[in-house]
């Protein structure tokens, strides 16, 4: 937001310099950008964060400045009554009598996305040059200058942020005003000369024939002010933000208008901001002001009291302010007192502050007007250690054993293309939900997984030559959810209700160390939270994935996950060089199932034996059956299990056969494990494989 020094005088009575005044505006929450010296003036950029859209406008700039300095804000009473006598048509021995009513109308098809509508008409007026005062200060914020009719529109939009649009009158077919929502392939052409193509989310003003303006954002070429225009239309309104800011990404169209109109403006300056332009108007370019208003919306409702507690000052800023302090910055920021004692402060706050709605906002209010610098750096604040959810302590968990096994944190958008939706989608079939509004190009369906997006971090990585590409991501995925019970809220598009997905927080990684160690990473995983339900690898197939080097994990009977080698095909799919592997299991689970309380358990004084087993078995067995059976089998004396390699000789072995070599470590808790108690152990793992699995040893 670029203010005029000069512009800002005329509304409050500065005796500061522009630097005092930026630093003081910057200790109060408005980040001073820059400022430049343009002739007499100085152009004062400012950062205007976005929950307050009040002081988009110079007005709003003056009103902070006005409590920081303890000044009185005056601007005008935009009079219509005086303006009219001032006009210079008002000496003009005809003078129009007119209803407005009677002579316009008002139809407003959308409510939800236009609440409030209201128009003015002016005929008579010459359409010139503006005079130099409104010329200079619209350039020095930056505005380019048109004519006198329009630039009085930006010159209001500047002064108070209420946008407003001026129609070439003559122009509006039947001399009327339809605000509707736009037709499914509609064409309009804006001001900028460009045509867009529209679809019924985006709210267009028309007139008895066709388009004329898109609602909030800009108006159209066909209806603009110029030479030949005698007859104006000022329109000033409210439009619901959210429309307005799908509307500006989905086209691509931004303008002064959307940025205010997708904020929010003061529903209570839409009428001042329209007779403010009309005054400018009657003032600058003559014409007559026909009799009346149309104004049509819904009552807008009383916002409630807010309670503000003084010791809940000392509480949180840590220091006392005195009471009358804390009256003056509330009523000098617009809040109307209801009541007020010795304890707290009972307010309704003014229509421009939408972010005001809580106590804690209103005691942010008082310390930043009352002066950060004020609160010593030694002052005492109460605090409470927060304390982190078993969820917060899960995740934590999961990344760091990830972070120690080699693995970078990845982070990507929540939303994918089509074609990567499609690409994997292991835990549903259904439709993912479409944003009606893409907000990256191309990318509109809420992700159902998060393999595609790492595979492509992977294939970036892949062409800038990175040697080591191990990464995951913990997120939440969207899984529809198609049961008649599934939350459901108001949809936009017709105004039923669609279903709510299932936000399920999950982790993914994709590795180039092949299958195996992905799945070491899920056992480490399972070890680090204590989680002693046995991990099973059931067959599973997808086109993403090789055929025999694929799996979904389970866990003590439920679905965990799936683990898998990219195919060849996956691999053309999303442009990677060489070979992947991706993991991909859900963190709720682990949450259900994770054992946080970490016990102490002493290590075995006693050494360990180690027996290595070369077992020829069918070419069927998977070595996540085998191990289970070997855990079984070997019991407590089991210390750890290695598997050390696979090897297939037909010749030898016989066909559909292989061999899988293992390491078995083995220590009693209590003594020194005996050679043959240790053979023992061996042996009857070799029997329990023999009779589940037909395995034999080798030698």
């Amino acid at each position: 937001m670029i203010v005029s020094w000069n512009w800002l005088n005329d509304l409050i009575p500065l005796k500061v310099t522009p630097a005092e005044l930026v630093q003081r505006l910057m200790m109060a929450g408005l980040n001073h950008e820059g400022s430049e010296q343009l002739g007499s003036d100085w152009a004062i950029d400012l950062e205007v964060t976005s929950n307050r859209p009040d002081c988009l406008g110079h007005i709003g700039i003056a009103r902070e400045a006005a409590v920081l300095f303890n000044l009185q804000l005056k601007y005008s009473a935009a009079d219509l009554t005086r303006a009219r006598k001032n006009s210079p048509a008002a000496s003009e021995p005809h003078r129009i009598a007119d209803d407005l009513r009677n002579y316009t109308s008002i139809e407003v098809a959308c409510p939800d996305l236009c609440p409030r509508y209201s128009a003015r008409v002016i005929r008579g007026v010459k359409i010139s040059s503006s005079p130099s005062q409104m010329a200079v200060r619209l350039a020095t914020v930056g505005q380019p200058v048109v004519n006198n009719v329009v630039d009085c529109t930006n010159y209001v939009l500047m002064e108070c942020g209420q946008p407003l649009h001026a129609f070439d009158f003559q122009k509006l077919a039947g001399r009327k005003i339809v605000v509707r929502r736009a037709k499914a392939g509609e064409q309009f052409q804006a001001i900028d000369h460009k045509t867009y193509t529209l679809d019924p989310e985006i709210c267009m003003i028309a007139d008895g024939q066709r388009a004329v303006a898109i609602g909030g954002v800009m108006g159209g070429a066909d209806t603009e002010v110029s030479r030949q225009t005698t007859d104006v239309l000022i329109e000033a309104a409210q439009f619901a933000p959210l429309s307005i800011r799908a509307t500006a990404r989905k086209l691509k169209l931004h303008s002064p208008s959307s940025y205010r109109f997708e904020r929010g403006t003061d529903p209570e300056m839409v009428d001042w901001a329209s007779r403010r332009c009309c005054e400018l108007i009657l003032k600058h370019a003559g014409g007559e002001l026909i009799e009346g208003v149309i104004d049509m919306g819904t009552p807008r409702p009383k916002r409630p009291p807010i309670t503000l507690r003084l010791d809940q000052l000392k509480r949180i800023i840590g220091i006392d302010v005195p009471p009358e302090a804390v009256r003056r910055i509330l009523t000098a920021l617009g809040c109307l007192e209801e009541s007020a004692s010795g304890r707290d402060f009972v307010v309704v706050p003014p229509s421009w502050r939408r972010d005001l709605s809580r106590e804690i906002d209103l005691i942010e209010e008082v310390a930043r007007v009352h002066g950060y610098d004020k609160i010593p750096e030694d002052a005492s604040v109460p605090m409470v250690a927060s304390h982190k959810s078993d969820a917060e302590r899960v995740l934590a968990k999961v990344r760091q054993v990830m972070n120690a096994g080699g693995f970078d944190e990845a982070l990507t958008a929540s939303v994918v293309p089509e074609r990567w939706s499609a690409a994997f989608s292991p835990w549903t079939d259904a439709e993912p939900l479409v944003a009606n509004t893409p907000l990256l190009e191309g990318a509109d369906r809420l992700r159902r997984s998060l393999v595609p997006s790492l595979l492509d971090v992977r294939r970036i990585n892949e062409s800038l030559s990175n040697p080591s590409i191990e990464l995951f991501e913990t997120a939440r995925i969207y899984v529809p959810d198609r049961s008649p019970h599934a939350p459901r809220e108001a949809g936009v598009s017709q105004g039923g209700t669609i279903a709510l997905p299932r936000e399920q927080p999950t982790l993914a990684a994709v590795s180039g160390r092949g299958f195996l160690a992905a799945k070491g990473v899920v056992e480490a995983l399972l070890a680090a939270l204590h989680i002693d339900q046995p991990l099973t690898v059931a067959d599973y197939c997808h086109e993403l994935l090789t055929s025999d080097r694929a799996g979904l994990l389970e866990l003590g009977g439920q679905r965990l996950g799936f683990l898998g080698d990219v195919s060849p095909a996956g691999q053309k799919a999303f442009g990677l060089r060489g070979a992947a592997t991706i993991l991909e299991i859900d963190l709720s689970l682990l949450q259900q199932l994770a054992h946080l309380n970490t016990t102490y358990a002493p290590q075995s004084p006693y050494p360990t034996i180690g027996r290595d087993l070369n077992l020829i078995v069918p070419e069927s067995v998977r070595w996540a059956d085998l191990a289970v059976t070997v855990r079984s089998a070997a019991g407590p004396a089991l210390e750890r299990l290695e598997y050390l390699d696979t090897y297939r000789d037909p010749q030898k072995d016989g066909p559909d056969t292989k061999r899988l070599t293992l390491s078995l470590t083995l220590r009693a808790a209590d003594r020194t494990l005996t050679g043959p108690e240790a053979d023992a152990v061996t042996s009857a793992v070799v029997a329990a494989c023999q009779a589940n699995h037909a395995a034999r040893l080798l030698g």
